[in-house]
């Protein structure tokens, strides 16, 4: 198996790390006015690396956003919380069943599930407030 160098994989990484940075919305923005933003940001990225189709996918979400209101985005963002908020619910109830069978690979597997599900919903509280 072929190793990547350190230096290769620093690049790599900064390169993905500015790119994440650049599609952020600006500061100081919240609700729609936030989200117009971040989309403004990745629609740049995606003309200055020549990449037509996110670049028209990108605006049609900004038609989109025209009619975007922060009742309506709150709303969503709610809605969203509330769907995690189900999911751990029953990921948990897998998990119980697991345990009470006994079998080591589908605890782990429901534990890990559970993680990601618990991580999306940390996510979207965290969204409810942007």
């Amino acid at each position: 198996m072929k190793r990547f160098s350190p230096l290769f994989l620093l690049a790599a990484l900064g390169l993905g790390a500015g790119t994440v940075q650049a599609a952020a919305p600006d500061a100081g923005l919240t609700g729609c006015g936030a989200k117009r933003s971040a989309i403004e940001n990745q629609l740049k990225i995606a003309r200055e690396h020549g990449n037509a189709a996110q670049a028209a996918g990108l605006e049609e979400a900004l038609r989109g956003v025209a009619n975007c209101t922060d009742a309506s985005l709150r709303k969503e963002r709610e809605q969203k919380v509330l769907d995690a908020r189900h999911e751990v619910a029953q990921r948990e109830k897998d998990l119980k069943k697991a345990e009470k069978k006994g079998d080591a690979e589908k605890i782990n597997k429901r534990k890990d599930k559970l993680a990601e599900s618990r991580k999306e919903l940390q996510d979207a509280v965290d969204d409810l407030d942007r």
